[in-house]
């Protein structure tokens, strides 16, 4: 892939979000294993590797992310899954913010940098 030179260093754009990356813990390993059969030879190493980044409203503490997280936490707790297996009735049924923490760490970076001259575009539009 050819990587075209940027015009300028005025075209970098912070972006007013926060971004969360969330990655699979064991019991999540756990899950998939005793739910998909075929999953068995995958490894935590192999959940991880491409880790799932969540743009989420600026925040500048880790106050701020927790109740962030605590609002958003079902959501990304379903998508998370929804990646590996679509069958929803064997997905945990409390999908809270402590469920959440035992299942995935996160992590929070405030700096977003565009570095692409490209446009944003969002699936859907």
């Amino acid at each position: 892939m050819n990587v075209a030179p940027r015009e300028s260093e005025e075209s970098m754009v912070t972006l007013n979000r926060s971004a969360i990356v969330v990655k699979p813990k064991q019991p999540f390993l756990d899950w998939l294993h005793a739910t998909d059969p075929t999953s068995l030879e995958l490894t935590l190493f192999n959940l991880v590797r491409e880790p799932a980044i969540y743009l989420i409203q600026e925040c500048d503490t880790n106050e701020d992310v927790a109740e962030v997280l605590r609002e958003l936490c079902e959501e990304i707790f379903e998508e998370q899954p929804a990646g590996w297996y679509t069958n929803t009735s064997t997905w945990p049924r409390d999908r809270g913010f402590d469920v959440f923490c035992c299942w995935f760490d996160y992590q929070h970076h405030s700096m977003l940098l565009d570095l692409c001259d490209e446009p944003l575009i969002r699936d859907g539009d």
